[in-house]
């Protein structure tokens, strides 16, 4: 498959009954080639896939999405790193906002999408530092399409199918995807990041609504979010005004 309605996305689109990790192949071809910018690997079913920070993707064959489009963001400093993810965040967010407009669809920091209080899929992006830039970064893209069943150990997964009462088209959502990636990555390379995190924190789960979170050491606050640090901190509003910021894992929201 190739997508036609790019520039370079999609351009080289490298399918594959199964993987482990698309993640995994996309850093294994930059270790070992150069493929060009744009380049997506995708699987119909990905054996060990991989969420933030360690956790597990688990999908199901052929009903997910489940691929990595590798991306060469030289003009972003390191201390931006964050801004990508807003701009893919963005991207996956367009994609089902375009495919379903009715459903309460939100972005829960730092990338994950939800519909609802239940989650769709996430994001992981993997990249590689040189002289204080990004070198190339592997873009991880998982959704729940036409999922009925999941683990029962997923604490709240939802799919396409499930929110919108009908099934979707995998491949065609796949080359919806790779447009509205190369649309929000322009506009990032663009230097539009004011414009662009305007429209995350538009889309922000409880974004500016008051809402109770625990802290790493257990302590529970009711606190408001504020939006998010150049550093991709979480910046809460607790007690008596006073802003702090939380990485990830530092805090958690109290359903």
């Amino acid at each position: 498959m190739s997508v036609n309605n790019t520039l370079f996305v999609g351009k080289v689109f490298l399918t594959f009954d199964t993987l482990p990790s698309t993640n995994e192949y996309a850093l294994d071809l930059l270790a070992k080639s150069k493929p060009s910018e744009g380049t997506v690997i995708s699987a119909h079913h990905q054996t060990a896939g991989r969420g933030q920070y360690g956790s597990c993707w688990d999908s199901e064959g052929g009903k997910a999405i489940t691929l990595s489009v590798i991306f060469r963001p030289v003009f972003l400093n390191i201390s931006r790193q964050f801004d990508l993810n807003i701009a893919v965040a963005l991207a996956v967010h367009d994609l089902i906002r375009k495919n379903a407009p009715d459903v309460d669809l939100h972005i829960k920091w730092p990338n994950d999408i939800y519909i609802g209080n239940k989650k769709l899929g996430g994001i992981l992006i993997q990249n590689a530092i040189s002289s204080k830039k990004i070198a190339s970064s592997v873009v991880g893209i998982g959704l729940n399409i036409n999922q009925k069943e999941f683990p029962s150990e997923l604490p709240n997964p939802t799919s396409l199918l499930l929110s919108t009462k009908h099934e979707h088209d995998r491949d065609t959502l796949m080359q919806d995807l790779c447009t509205s990636l190369e649309a929000r990555y322009l506009q990032l390379k663009a230097g539009k990041i004011n414009e662009l995190k305007n429209d995350y924190h538009q889309t922000l789960y409880n974004f500016q609504v008051p809402a109770k979170y625990e802290r790493a050491d257990g302590q529970q606050f009711v606190g408001i979010i504020t939006g998010v640090s150049p550093e991709g901190q979480l910046c809460v509003q607790s007690g008596r005004g006073v802003e702090e910021r939380f990485g990830f894992k530092e805090i958690k929201l109290v359903y």
